[in-house]
């Protein structure tokens, strides 16, 4: 073997590892990988049920509605299409009609988004970035600044 092809052998050895290393690593998170999506962008895309996603946007006024034992439902809405939300368990302190909202989950047979954490926005000064965006996006953000501030 001359030392040409030593050389692109071990080349081709490293690439190989090292794609049987990355395709290890993304099988392994593809579980953990959670996309984010506005109420907009989920009715355009066409997300089937059982896929992991996250949705933000505002809670529609008038649409929070609280059952029997920490079980609600409400609407995010983006101000162009809203997505039905139901969650059981504590909603965050301060979670309300008319504030931005992100919940995590996957949508059910009956288009009904079925989230397991719910997060709210974090005082008067905090939209998650990609709240700001999807409602850039639509035209209706009113900040008075064009960043979302991270909490501090």
């Amino acid at each position: 073997m001359t030392r040409k092809q030593k050389r692109l052998t071990l080349i081709g050895s490293a690439v190989g590892v090292l794609g049987l290393a990355l395709g290890l690593m993304l099988f392994a998170l593809r579980d953990n990988i959670v996309f984010f999506y506005g109420p907009t962008d989920m009715v355009q895309k066409h997300i089937g049920p059982g896929v992991r996603l996250r949705i933000g946007g505002l809670v529609e006024n008038g649409t929070l509605v609280h059952f029997a034992g920490k079980s609600v439902t409400f609407k995010v809405t983006d101000g162009k299409d809203d997505v039905r939300v139901a969650y059981a368990g504590l909603l965050p302190d301060l979670f309300r009609e008319g504030q931005g909202v992100v919940a995590e989950g996957a949508l059910d047979n009956s288009g009904v988004f079925q989230a397991d954490n719910i997060l709210a926005k974090h005082d008067e000064r905090y939209m998650p970035r990609e709240v700001v965006d999807a409602l850039k996006k639509q035209g209706k953000w009113a900040g008075s600044n064009d960043q979302a501030r991270a909490p501090q």
